[in-house]
């Protein structure tokens, strides 16, 4: 329970406790959720591997249609889940990166399924190269809080430049390293998503998250210091 300003107009002579006052008091409920990070860092790695087949040809030709749907059947609609959850969780950046995600997943598993040919396209380039811009700030935040989060977003980022520069015509090097970042992707949300799960049933941390600053304290810290902004968040404050 949160006590909220007094409304424009009150008389500071008043007592708090005077009901006439303007002060009142507010119950904020804050509904628990299980942590959807492995579940969007398993579905990731996945999604992962398909991309790096494609890339590195191991999925051929008349197979990258196929791909094509369990990106946006299987991949995507986990990915959506887990952002969902996680913006409830009131984890924004988290939410915001597997939003992001989410979308491109359908957005290539539909590229896929429409143009299995697997032509360069400048579209997808900048597609691709905007995609991996728009990464960097939600790695430097990462690395604020949850440092491995950032580590797979900066990797994640990486392997966006590199199909953006093949989409726009740099040699099939440039291909080959996107698939090979892929699995390092794969083994990068392996292990972040194991970290993740771990976490969460044993109530403590079992492989390194490298956890700091309030992303540190909301693991350790009391309850009372966890809620001390709810009524400075999203949600609960007037504006955004």
């Amino acid at each position: 329970m949160n006590r909220l300003p007094p409304d424009q107009g009150h008389d500071p002579g008043r007592s708090e406790d005077d009901p006439k006052s303007g002060l009142r008091d507010v119950t904020v409920v804050v509904r628990p959720y299980g942590n959807p990070l492995p579940l969007g860092f398993f579905s990731f790695g996945i999604g992962m591997v398909v991309l790096a087949g494609i890339a590195l040809g191991i999925v051929g030709d008349g197979q990258v249609a196929s791909a094509g749907v369990l990106l946006s059947v299987f991949v995507f609609p986990l990915e959506l889940l887990a952002a969902i959850l996680a913006y409830l969780a009131r984890d924004t950046g988290a939410a915001t990166a597997l939003g992001l995600f989410a979308t491109s997943w359908a957005g290539l598993g539909a590229l896929h399924i429409l143009d299995p040919a697997q032509q360069r396209s400048t579209a997808v380039g900048l597609y691709l190269a905007a995609f991996a811009l728009m990464l960097l700030p939600l790695a430097a935040v990462g690395f604020l809080g949850k440092a491995l989060l950032g580590a797979v977003l900066s990797v994640s980022s990486l392997r966006a430049a590199l199909a953006a520069a093949y989409q726009l015509g740099a040699p099939q090097d440039f291909q080959l390293a996107n698939g090979a970042v892929a699995f390092v992707l794969v083994a990068l949300a392996f292990y972040a998503g194991t970290a993740f799960l771990l976490e969460d049933v044993r109530q403590s941390t079992i492989l390194p998250i490298l956890r700091r600053g309030d992303a540190r304290q909301a693991v350790e810290g009391n309850l009372t210091e966890q809620h001390s902004r709810v009524p400075n968040e999203p949600g609960v404050r007037k504006q955004l």
